[in-house]
């Protein structure tokens, strides 16, 4: 129980791991091993199971369910709304006035109105596999895969290659790169030295708000869960002490509020990932 509230021990249940976590009844040790599918090897260390060759974590276990989940939910949406009568149902709804909000309030507003339905598919997309991933980290002994900087990364790489291609594809490769630096009538003196050292920061920016879209997702979920294990370590803490009945109700209620929260910030991280998106491409094809 002293180990309870050290940092190995609490960062230990939000981070990415080769194995679930589950009841003692489910597994001796709590851990339940991810099948190597691809022929890693687990080994068992001083700091956990470690992977020797491609290992197959957690985290990639639950993108791809979030992915199929995707599948599940929107391949029938798209068919019924184009093949047929407009779906009904409060289930069907609720999609239909969010992809329609995304389109009307987000991507058409930053990218503009006759170059934001091309990249819908992707923002759309991005919001919803943001979305169930932040979501799966809400369920018992799953895990948050957008707590990982290995997740947000890739999907905010994946958001800077479709920035700049849109951004080639609408004014060409020369011209959408010349315009990262602003027209400006400077003499020749001036412009060798500006005009370069303004390229590279406008350059190196665009590769920083990038960074940056996948430093804040990641930290706002990571963030979250950790103040969760805090909470509810408390009880493992005060266990054989008198303090433990005051402490079990505080902290279950106190995890069940920061819960609802955390939901709400799952929404809210979700959007603002997918709206910095859409305004960073919407800079890129409307430059200057």
């Amino acid at each position: 129980m002293a180990d309870s509230m050290q940092p190995e021990h609490l960062l230990g249940h939000v981070q990415d791991a080769y194995y679930f976590e589950v009841p003692r009844f489910l597994a001796s040790d709590g851990k339940v091993l991810i099948p190597q599918i691809f022929g890693a090897r687990l080994e068992m260390t001083e700091h956990g199971y470690e992977a020797h060759g491609f290992g197959l974590s957690k985290f990639m276990v639950l993108e791809v369910v979030a992915a199929l989940l995707l599948v599940l939910l929107f391949i029938p949406l798209a068919r019924r709304m184009a093949g047929g009568p407009a779906p009904r149902g409060r289930l069907w709804n609720l999609f239909e006035g969010i992809l329609l909000y995304l389109r009307d309030e987000v991507a058409r507003p930053a990218i503009g109105k006759h170059d934001a339905d091309k990249f819908l598919p992707f923002l759309w997309t991005l919001f919803f596999f943001v979305l169930t991933c932040n979501l799966l980290g809400m369920l018992p002994w799953s895990g948050s895969p957008t707590g990982a900087l290995a997740t947000t990364g890739a999907l905010a790489a994946v958001a800077f290659l479709v920035t700049i291609t849109a951004g080639m594809s609408k004014l060409g490769p020369v011209r959408f790169w010349t315009a990262q630096v602003p027209h400006m009538d400077l003499p020749l003196v001036l412009a060798v030295p500006l005009i370069p050292m303004m390229f590279a920061i406008e350059v190196a920016g665009l590769c920083i708000k990038h960074v940056i879209l996948a430093v804040r997702l990641l930290a706002n979920m990571f963030a979250g869960h950790v103040v969760l294990v805090v909470i509810v370590s408390f009880i493992a803490q005060t266990a054989g002490s008198v303090l433990w009945y005051g402490v079990v109700p505080a902290s279950i209620f106190g995890a069940t509020a920061l819960s609802l929260l955390e939901i709400l910030v799952a929404f809210l991280q979700a959007y603002i990932f997918t709206f910095l998106s859409a305004l960073f491409i919407g800079m890129a094809v409307h430059p200057h």
